[in-house]
């Protein structure tokens, strides 16, 4: 690990422990020396350029929700303390709405919710990342809908016109990192199945996924088995059936003690031109940022290697937020 701190032992230490020491232990002070003063976080809700926004951010954040946990599902990672390592970071954070803030007055509602992020660090430093929180989660349990939400959002933000942008091709930043993850076979079994559903190879669904696949996405949503991974990919294809889908980073691991595992940083750039996920087409343009994580295995060897558990999430409030800015 050179040029990090050495009480951290591997890079997912790094990731894990300073998620907790900037956040439980409130070291928030510790992202000067963790975060580089430029970093660039790409959020579907906008983009903060600058370690002062990060942590004007974080402490806002803690201060509506001051009994927040992050909870490290797992850490797929890549690249070497050398060249430097991109960890995509799975995440389940709970929270207690205990302060006034971005989601309105305290309500004293519990929240669950997942994040995944993709953090770019060298020299014992964060300087570019990427962070979806499952903002359909966070509004349907303070008892919102997420196209409500967003339109409440542009409201208290000045309007269409006014209000925060999210993050597109033309509000996004360039970031020090422009590397492509590796090309590990789970990462490339991963992209083609991708690629194949957003290609409208729906059937792709039952030949790749174990029959009692796992799936968690947006909205706090778990399915089981193959109708839930159906209707979640088509709901969101249909809705963009003539958008441009990217990948943009790939990484596929062998850890001992753990299955075979992918993470996926991916986009839908194009006119919501189609009835879907979200209601009736308005031929708004949208950018949707996505990431998802699996995990690969056999019960029996005569069945093959499946994905056996799937964890997706774009943020729906952000999507709707696009929409309603172009349709007023």
């Amino acid at each position: 690990m050179k040029g990090f701190d050495p009480k951290f032992s591997d890079f997912p230490d790094y990731i894990l422990g300073i998620t907790k020491e900037i956040w439980e232990d409130r070291g928030i002070e510790t992202l000067h020396r963790y975060y580089a003063p430029d970093i660039v976080v790409r959020a579907p809700a906008s983009v903060v350029v600058g370690n002062e926004g990060v942590i004007a951010a974080t402490m806002a954040t803690l201060a509506e929700f001051p009994d927040r946990e992050l909870l490290g599902e797992d850490v797929i990672w890549s690249g070497s303390p050398e060249a430097g390592m991109l960890s995509s970071h799975r995440i389940i954070s709970t929270a207690t709405h205990l302060g006034d803030g971005i989601y309105g007055k305290a309500t004293g509602r519990k929240l669950q919710y997942r994040i995944l992020a993709d953090c770019h660090a060298i020299g014992g430093r964060i300087d570019d990342e990427w962070l979806i929180r499952d903002q359909g989660a966070i509004v349907r349990q303070m008892g919102w809908k997420p196209k409500k939400y967003a339109r409440a959002l542009i409201d208290r933000e000045g309007g269409p016109e006014a209000c925060l942008r999210p993050l597109t091709p033309q509000t996004d930043r360039p970031g020090p990192y422009d590397g492509r993850g590796n090309d590990a076979e789970w990462g490339q079994r991963h992209a083609e199945l991708l690629t194949r559903i957003m290609s409208a190879d729906m059937a792709v669904i039952e030949a790749e996924y174990d029959r009692a696949a796992q799936s968690e996405y947006p909205g706090g949503a778990t399915g089981h088995g193959w109708a839930p991974v159906d209707r979640f990919w088509m709901g969101l294809r249909a809705a963009f059936p003539s958008a441009s889908f990217t990948i943009h980073h790939q990484i596929g691991r062998d850890d001992p003690t753990l299955p075979p595992r992918s993470a996926i940083r991916w986009s839908l750039h194009g006119r919501h031109d189609g009835w879907g996920a979200f209601g009736a087409p308005t031929g708004a343009e949208v950018f949707v940022l996505g990431i998802s994580h699996a995990e690969w295995g056999a019960i029996s060897p005569a069945q093959g290697t499946k994905l056996r558990r799937e964890w997706t999430l774009f943020d729906e409030t952000a999507i709707w937020k696009q929409i309603l800015m172009a349709t007023g």
